[in-house]
């Protein structure tokens, strides 16, 4: 797709964009494993978000799409603030910007060890579609400074008023908290409905990410979908810890 805007000037896609053909993922298994094959072409990437589908498979697999029963999703407000981790808030140990250097947070985030796993599911051919769609104004990333080394931060896509959360990384204690706790505080902030964390990990729990039912978080993103959306680079954006 030829680029529809300069570094300052972005326009949303037309509707042909999200033309592509996804299986119901209501009908899918609570395993989620919805389809596979086809390719990581920006249209077909967006077309499966916006159905609640997401890639994930390994290197010499076809690419599997995927729709979880039940889905993990944190509501604005609800993260969850320990006592030592708001110390560390306080501390203004961590700086935080968005956008600010997208390849460095998942080329660390495709390096992040998984339990089980030999190499990443964060390939060469799904770090270029993100980049591609970071350089559009979908993807966009979170960095965790401790003075003006990166140690931190996560990366997704934002579409209307849904933030898909894909990965995060931390090089030091918290900075991958840090990252998500300003996310979570900025995007509430701008009224959005919800950042899906897909799949239920025992640290999204612990930071106040609630379980939902398939049905439900797809009629949640129907309508989270149809408000604005904030395509283009983030750079603007702007988090300081505050006490609730």
């Amino acid at each position: 797709m030829a680029s529809m805007f300069d570094e300052d000037h972005y326009l949303v896609p037309p509707l042909s964009l999200y033309a592509y053909v996804f299986p119901d993922p209501r009908n899918a298994s609570d395993e989620g494993l919805l389809a596979f094959g086809g390719d990581l072409s920006i249209s077909r990437v967006l077309t499966a978000y916006r159905k609640g589908i997401f890639p994930w498979y390994s290197d010499g697999d076809p690419i599997l799409w995927w729709s979880p029963d039940p889905r993990l999703l944190l509501y604005p407000g609800s993260f969850k603030t320990s006592k030592s981790f708001a110390r560390v808030l306080k501390s203004a140990k961590f700086s935080v910007s968005f956008d600010k250097d997208f390849s460095a947070v998942i080329k660390h985030c495709a390096a992040v060890p998984r339990g089980g796993q030999n190499g990443t599911w964060l390939n060469q051919e799904m770090q270029e579609v993100y980049q591609q769609m970071h350089a559009q104004g979908f993807a966009h990333s979170v960095e965790v400074w401790e003075g003006e080394a990166l140690v931190g931060g996560l990366y997704g896509l934002a579409m209307g008023k849904v933030f898909f959360g894909e990965s995060m990384f931390s090089l030091t204690s918290n900075a991958s908290k840090v990252a998500f706790r300003a996310l979570s505080d900025v995007l509430g902030g701008r009224g959005y409905d919800f950042i899906d964390c897909q799949m239920k990990t025992d640290h999204l729990i612990r930071l106040g990410a609630a379980e939902v039912r398939r049905d439900s978080y797809l009629d949640q993103l129907e309508v989270a979908l149809a408000k604005p959306s904030d395509i283009g680079l983030w750079h603007a954006f702007e988090w300081k810890y505050k006490e609730c």
